[in-house]
């Protein structure tokens, strides 16, 4: 009830109305994998640099159905920062504004599922600019890939603690990983560890 609640608020923030399609039931049998790169990890006050997606279908990975964006930071990118994401200015000398991507975005995933490596982090730097651009915050359910994960790894107790590390999950479910580290790469990984999780059934008891 009260997550219709705030659905039902959050679409009456709606100020474009060719997005209202967003608020409707998805019929399609596509979800999207998502990732970003950002210059640090605070939503209010970091940037995003980079944005990438790709679409699922049933058990495929539509790489040629993807997504990819590099976007201007308004502020000078940090050492730290590039150590990182490794994306340097010279790297976004041809990017677009983030605004751009923002609304080329919302074109390529429309209403689907989105699949994600802690997608909440994500969805909390993207829905700063949706919300100054369409007015509501980004609408589209979610799927939590380290969520799918602990639900599925034997622990040999209830206490156990479980890794929860990208690069450890790629790791136990035997997923190659890219060589190259970006979102759009980081993106096609997500993809691949939802589809093998997708047919791992939850483990339900407490011990192995």
């Amino acid at each position: 009830m009260i997550k219709r609640i705030q659905s039902y608020i959050n679409s009456r923030n709606l100020k474009d109305s060719r997005y209202s399609y967003l608020f409707c039931g998805t019929k399609s049998d596509e979800l999207v994998s998502l990732d970003l790169e950002t210059t640090g990890l605070n939503p209010k006050k970091d940037e995003i640099l980079s944005i990438g997606a790709v679409k699922i279908r049933g058990d495929k990975i539509l790489i040629n159905d993807s997504f990819e964006a590099f976007t201007l930071p308004k502020k000078k990118i940090g050492d730290e920062s590039i150590k990182i994401h490794h994306i340097r200015p010279c790297d976004i000398s041809k990017a677009i504004k983030i605004e751009d991507a923002i609304y080329k975005l919302l074109d390529f995933i429309g209403n689907r599922t989105i699949v994600g490596y802690y997608i909440k982090f994500d969805f909390e730097f993207i829905n700063r600019y949706i919300k100054s651009l369409i007015g509501c915050k980004i609408p589209n359910k979610t799927i939590e890939l380290s969520t799918m994960y602990y639900k599925r790894r034997r622990k040999s107790s209830a206490y156990e603690f479980v890794d929860l590390k990208f690069d450890t999950i790629l790791k136990e479910l035997e997923i190659p990983k890219l060589y190259k580290h970006d979102a759009l790469n980081d993106a096609i990984m997500s993809a691949m560890i939802y589809l093998k999780l997708k047919h791992i059934p939850e483990y339900k008891g407490a011990f192995g």
